[in-house]
């Protein structure tokens, strides 16, 4: 089954994983070192990062590191920005009804 980069993220434990890797590339065993989680477990949320290319792996020696893929985070910000642009717009208006209502004390 393919997944999709919205799937992935929806888990927290990937969300978690994806912050840890966004800071430096790591090893399975290093990241299961923060979750109350088995490794195998990590590797499972890994896997399905992997297939959504938001992670990507490099091998060195014999360990696998794990490291973000900003390209494909940029289509999640590109998918956010629709949202972002509403959000602004209605705390600008926010901000404006709260100046009028200070201004009428």
């Amino acid at each position: 089954m393919r997944r999709d980069v919205f799937q992935a993220i929806a888990d927290p434990t990937r969300r978690a994983i994806i912050t840890f890797i966004a800071l430096q590339a790591m090893t399975p065993n290093a990241l299961a070192e923060h979750f109350d989680t088995s490794r195998q477990a990590v590797s499972k949320h890994l896997k399905i990062l992997t297939e959504c290319e938001l992670v990507e792996q490099t091998h060195q020696g014999r360990e696998i590191y794990y490291q973000l893929n900003v390209n494909k985070m940029k289509e999640v910000d590109k998918w956010l920005e629709q949202f972002r642009k509403i959000w602004e717009k209605r705390f600008n208006q926010l901000d404006n009804v709260l100046a009028n209502l200070k201004n009428k004390k």
